[in-house]
């Protein structure tokens, strides 16, 4: 009896770290991510307070592959797979702001990759359609949105050049 307490014992207190080390993880990610938007993206001159607060919200560590997510708030791009990367955040910032976007309007943008600008303009715009040309990342990039529910991007596998034509202006 006294053995099975102390394995009891020690089941709970491992239970205990590992959720607070998850949780140390999470808090370490927000962290990192303010930092980041503080540092890389107002601090160069980006101000639209509505991309700001986009760029806070989607959270990039959930874009790259998880052996690169201690990298994920860094100031370059990734390999995500396929010979492609996720591109650095102030350049996602950068063209985002540029958009100068509504949100009542719709977006149609070209190289879904991991899906992360699509994240990023879905918080600032009413309705994103994104195509990437390479079936395993759009399928990758859809199942990841639609886990994170991001009802208002919708992905297709195919040639961007073509666009999205039953969605055109």
């Amino acid at each position: 009896m006294k053995m099975l307490a102390y394995i009891s014992i020690i089941l709970v207190t491992t239970w205990t770290f590992s959720c607070r080390d998850a949780t140390q993880g999470e808090d370490d990610f927000l962290r990192q991510r303010r930092h980041m938007v503080r540092t890389q993206i107002e601090a160069r001159g980006i101000k639209d307070r509505r991309v700001l607060n986009a760029m806070l919200k989607v959270e990039r560590h959930l874009f790259v592959p998880h052996n690169h997510r201690h990298l994920a708030y860094e100031d370059f791009p990734l390999h995500i797979g396929e010979g492609q990367t996720i591109s650095q955040p102030y350049i996602v910032a950068l063209m985002t702001e540029a958009l100068e976007l509504k949100e009542d309007e719709k977006v149609l943008e070209v190289g879904t990759g991991s899906g992360y600008q699509a994240a990023i303009l879905a918080e600032l715009a009413r309705e994103v359609y994104t195509v990437e040309i390479i079936e395993s990342l759009a399928k990758e990039a859809e199942s990841r949105l639609t886990k994170l529910g991001y009802n208002n991007i919708h992905v297709r596998c195919g040639d961007g050049y073509l666009g999205w034509k039953e969605e055109a202006p």
